[in-house]
């Protein structure tokens, strides 16, 4: 049945549906969102204006917030009041329609350049004012807890601003940045880190960044300023109205962003993306509906009945990230380019536009790593480099951070870490005493968390596994990583007594972490499995490209030590570590060799016995259960079969969150949109229906066999595999190449 199955009829994707609201919004908290390339927009209708928020990838200011580039409000005057209004989010080619006073509203951010488009058009002639709304139009002093919108977090300098914006109207254009000063976060940073000795030799990507952009129209004539209010935020606006009543009126947003001490390289090449904008507008959204196509066709879910509110979610989540392919930073755990007012997400946080919770150039990777796992089964490989690259890009300060402090090699990436690569100096420790380790955080939570990084070294190797994508540059990256567990762990040991391994010639994980919630921890399972995984499955991708210098690393992979386990209560269950100090936190590490590093799961040839006692019997994971925010157990719950919970925790994730648009998640731990939460949400969904290991591809784990759906993921090998379930009987399926039918098996659960 299975190989008539494999080779029947194609299903044709149809485009994702679009998303309509047919009333206007109450405030910025119920806007949708838009974007392509690097920008994100929130759109929403108020009061019969039309606004939206800007945030580009990469639009730090001095103390490491990410900026919006300010605020859109379009008016439109003589208009028909009685005509229908609403809001269209075209997911097929990321456009936005917007029906109000009888005249139409499109918008569209270019999927290859920093360009936004807006055009109105109107049966009858109107009038039309835009004003470019901006916030930090004076230097503006911090509040209490609006550090934690950057790297200063809960205790920010005495005196503490944002410098003001310059924004420089002229007749039918206003330009805007933020200039970053000489001094930054970054200099805080080696200060309190006692790095200065090395600080030239550090990479700063913070000092004198600009980043703004443009506003132009020919159809817009400047009128002057205006001040206001917008929920709890001052701001100035520059307005520009139309001269007389007109039935077609555009504008254009160009953005730009470049280190420069002057202003004028910065300007010179911001012209140059306004005039590429100008000349090639039809062909740039020809471009960006073909690519959004495109991305709609290489993957999709989509569920029917008791399935359909959960899978339409997945596809809003995963629309949000596509619109931060080409940005220079990933896609942020904690709002994305989506964030709004955060009064409307903690009412007693009245802070401008620009706060979220967990800093902005700030990587929290435990978070982070959850909006980039599902990627891989989704097929979208072109948007995992911004997070690889974000990686390397620190890879030689963290490289020069083991040398300063410890004298061995490889890089040292903590938990909660910059984007030049250094520890956020809170989470460092202000208040340290000095005989302590100057390498190690003075933090509960992140004393010795070293192994975050290795996920995004897998994660690097699995684009290989499933794409063959070219990973030659993230080499080093990943073998500096490895190199530096090593390379530690026994300088530690050694500084201890005499041998640098234990007796059965294993590396001493001692002290290590157990996630943020085992501390000083000896052979952490996290850590175990994760070297295991990334040095099994390097040794196997160097070998594949037929490179056979794979020694050293089989050497080191002979010095891993084994996964800890132990017995409760006559069960056989992944212990977090072979001893640890404390408990301080609520993850459960002792079932990372489940998820992330996949030694279980329902594809496995071997038993899952061991991890299945973990999930039900351990008492920590037991207590620790929930569907909030970056809590993965969802995911857990469909790699061990466990179909009940797997379809509760993840309906949890992925049901309509608290705002007007329903993958607005959050805020759980962190801020909203709470793109972790929605990353664990659609990690768990994939595994329900497909899970893989080695060449085998198992669907319908845990997936409920009354739900009707239809899907096409992606498996290693460059394999996609389409399949419609309906009516509790696999009706399509379709496995490419056909050559890989063979290793797929169906496994619905029984009612």
């Amino acid at each position: 049945m299975l190989a008539a199955l494999a080779f029947g009829s194609w299903m044709v994707q149809a485009q994702p549906a679009d998303f309509i609201w047919t009333t206007q919004s109450a405030n910025s908290s119920e806007s949708m969102p838009l974007g392509g390339g690097d920008v994100g927009l929130n759109v929403w209708v108020e009061g019969d204006e039309l606004l939206f928020y800007i945030c580009r990838s990469g639009s730090y200011d001095e103390h490491n917030t990410l900026l919006k580039a300010g605020r859109v409000r379009l008016t439109i005057e003589g208009g028909d009041q009685q005509a229908p209004f609403s809001q269209t989010l075209r997911l097929s080619k990321s456009e936005m329609l917007v029906e109000m006073q009888g005249a139409k509203v499109t918008l569209w951010v270019d999927a290859f350049a920093p360009v936004v488009q807006v055009r109105v058009e109107s049966p009858k002639a109107v009038m039309c004012e835009v004003a470019y709304e901006n916030w930090r139009y004076q230097d503006r002093p911090y509040r209490k807890l609006e550090g934690r919108q950057n790297s200063h977090k809960w205790a920010k300098p005495a005196g503490l601003i944002t410098t003001a914006d310059t924004v420089l109207p002229t007749d039918h254009a206003v330009t805007f940045y933020h200039h970053n000063p000489a001094r930054t976060l970054f200099d805080r940073t080696v200060e309190v880190e006692g790095m200065e000795p090395v600080k030239e030799q550090l990479w700063n990507p913070l000092a004198h960044l600009i980043s703004g952009g443009r506003l132009w129209s020919g159809d817009l004539t400047y009128v002057g300023t205006q001040e206001g209010v917008y929920c709890s935020t001052d701001y100035r606006a520059w307005r520009f109205r139309t001269e007389r009543p007109q039935r077609q009126v555009a504008f254009t947003i160009a953005l730009h962003t470049k280190q420069s001490e002057l202003v004028s390289p910065w300007i010179t090449e911001l012209e140059q993306v306004a005039r590429t904008a100008m000349r090639g507008e039809k062909q740039a959204k020809q471009r960006t509906e073909q690519w959004w196509a495109d991305f709609w066709q290489r993957s999709w879910i989509e569920g029917a009945g008791k399935a359909t509110e959960i899978t339409r979610n997945y596809t809003l989540f995963r629309y949000m990230l596509g619109c931060n392919r080409t940005g220079s930073d990933p896609t942020k755990f904690n709002g994305g380019l989506f964030t709004f007012d955060p009064e409307f997400v903690v009412a007693e946080q009245r802070f401008t536009p620009d706060f979220r919770n967990w800093g902005g150039g700030t990587m929290t990777a435990q978070n982070q790593r959850l909006v980039y796992w599902p990627m891989l089964r989704s097929g979208d490989f072109d948007l995992m480099p911004v997070e690889f690259n974000f990686y390397e890009r620190m890879r030689e300060n963290a490289e020069l951070r083991s040398r300063y402090y410890w004298g061995h090699e490889g890089a040292s990436f903590t938990e909660q870490i910059e984007l030049f690569g250094l520890p956020n100096y809170m989470e460092y420790g202000t208040k340290r005493p000095e005989w302590f380790d100057k390498g190690v955080e003075y933090n509960a939570w992140l004393e010795h968390c070293w192994d975050t990084v290795l996920e995004f070294c897998q994660m690097i190797l699995e684009t290989y596994r499933y794409d063959r994508a070219d990973i030659e540059r993230y080499k080093p990256l990943i073998e500096s990583s490895l190199r530096f567990f090593d390379e530690h762990y026994q300088y530690l040991a050694s500084r201890r007594g005499r041998n640098r391994l234990d007796g059965n010639k294993k590396l001493i994980l001692f002290p290590g972490s157990g996630c943020e919630t085992y501390k000083m921890t000896y052979n952490a399972s996290s850590t175990v499995a994760g070297l295991q995984r990334v040095l099994d499955t390097y040794i196997e991708v160097k070998q594949m490209q037929g490179d056979t210098a794979v020694a050293p690393w089989r050497a080191l992979r002979d010095r891993i030590p084994e996964v800890p386990h132990r017995i409760v209560e006559g069960r056989e269950m992944i212990a977090p570590a072979v001893a640890w100090e404390r408990i301080n936190n609520s993850e459960t590490p002792q079932l990372y060799p489940v998820f992330p590093w996949r030694y279980y799961s329902m594809a496995s040839e071997g038993s899952i016995e061991v991890a299945r006692n973990t999930y039900l019997y351990d008492d920590h994971a037991v207590a620790m259960r929930s569907s909030k925010g970056w809590k993965q157990d969802n995911i857990w719950a469909a790699m061990l079969g466990q179909t009940e919970d797997a379809v509760r925790l993840t309906t949890e994730k992925l049901s309509n969150g608290p705002h007007r648009f329903p993958a607005f998640w959050g805020p759980g731990f962190d801020w909203t949109p709470d793109l972790n939460w929605g990353g664990s949400g659609a990690i768990g969904l994939q595994e329900m229906l497909m899970q893989t290991d080695g060449d085998r591809i198992v669907l319908f784990p845990a997936w409920p066999q009354e739900w009707d759906v239809r899907f096409k993921l992606h498996a290693p090998n460059q394999t996609t595999v389409e399949c419609e379930l309906r009516g509790g009987e696999v009706v399509q399926l379709r496995v490419l190449p056909e050559s890989r039918a063979k290793d797929v098996k169906i496994l619905l659960p029984k009612q």
